[in-house]
């Protein structure tokens, strides 16, 4: 009897041992699944490239970083956005900088006068006009010296237009460029400053109340407007020679270069030529002094008789003296 209690009380002891156990079990299963569930997702991220590349074939990915794609050019000078783009400026007609441009071309042409008024022409044509004009010379020997000033947006154009006119070698051409944006710069503050000095005097005039003091403000302030209007004389010069180009232009005749003789062979026929034409001149000489002695020789003869017979007379008149 009192072996029943013990057993039913082992095996009360057992049965939730064994539902335990039961419960272990299942949960072991779904414990493999979900390792086999994270090896697939790693899987399928060691896969990802091949995705990615389908994706960046279509559309981006997301999180990925964007590729920059060059946009495609557009034709006419305009950019994807529909914008012009900037044309580039070459730096001696930069409009930020004061350039001083000036040229020299050397031409020969067979009419330099001629030349010389189509070069004019090419200066009046774009809006320049010629400085000085100066012609020399006659027939084949012409020759011409003219000083244009051009716009210095038609620089380019009129040397040109120069070097293109037909029946005509360019001998030299040369341009220089001086840069004076420097010197501009600091006469524009030159000014500026001469003319703030001058509005402080103007308000000191204004509140000036005895006869030396105006005098004595005054006196001052013409001598600063008179440095205002030498300043303001500077810069417009300078934005005459940067507005302005100048072009020099000389155009000499073409000349007809004699061909050098070359150099003659040693020929003995040429000596004798030489040799029998001396010999032919010394006998003509020579006859021609026969010829005078024939023809004017009898007067010295006669001369010579009258004196001896001058002589003979005189000889016998002297003994019957």
């Amino acid at each position: 009897m009192k072996a029943k209690p013990a057993r039913a009380l082992v095996a009360l002891l057992v049965l939730p041992a064994l539902l335990l156990a039961a419960c272990a079990s299942r949960s072991t299963p779904a414990a493999s699944t979900g390792q086999g569930g994270v090896a697939t997702h790693a899987t399928v991220g060691a896969a990802a490239p091949k995705d990615a590349s389908r994706t960046l074939a279509g559309a981006p990915a997301v999180g990925a970083p964007a590729l920059s794609v060059p946009a495609p050019a557009v034709a006419g000078g305009q950019s994807a956005q529909g914008a012009p783009l900037p044309i580039p400026v070459p730096q001696a007609f930069d409009g930020e900088k004061a350039i001083v441009l000036t040229a020299n071309v050397a031409l020969r042409a067979d009419d330099p006068w001629g030349i010389a008024d189509r070069v004019q022409a090419i200066a009046t044509g774009l809006g320049g006009d010629v400085l000085s004009l100066s012609q020399s010379g006659a027939k084949d020997q012409k020759s011409a010296t003219l000083t244009i000033r051009v716009p210095q947006a038609s620089f380019n154009e009129a040397l040109r237009q120069i070097r293109g006119i037909s029946d005509v070698d360019v001998l030299s051409s040369s341009v220089n460029g001086q840069d004076v944006t420097d010197q501009f710069v600091d006469l524009q503050a030159r000014l500026k400053a001469k003319q703030d000095e001058e509005q402080r005097y103007l308000a000191l005039l204004a509140r000036a109340t005895t006869v030396d003091d105006i005098l004595r403000i005054d006196s001052v302030l013409s001598q600063v407007r008179t440095q205002i209007e030498q300043l303001t004389g500077q810069i417009d010069s300078i934005k005459a020679r940067t507005d302005y180009s100048t072009i020099t232009v000389q155009v000499s005749s073409s000349a007809v270069v004699a061909p050098t003789p070359k150099p003659l062979a040693y020929d003995p026929s040429r000596t004798l030529e030489h040799a029998t034409a001396a010999f032919v001149s010394i006998m003509r000489t020579f006859l021609d002094a026969v010829i005078w002695a024939v023809v004017f020789g009898w007067i010295p003869l006669v001369l010579f008789g009258l004196a001896l017979l001058l002589g003979r007379m005189r000889g016998r008149v002297l003994p019957s003296a």
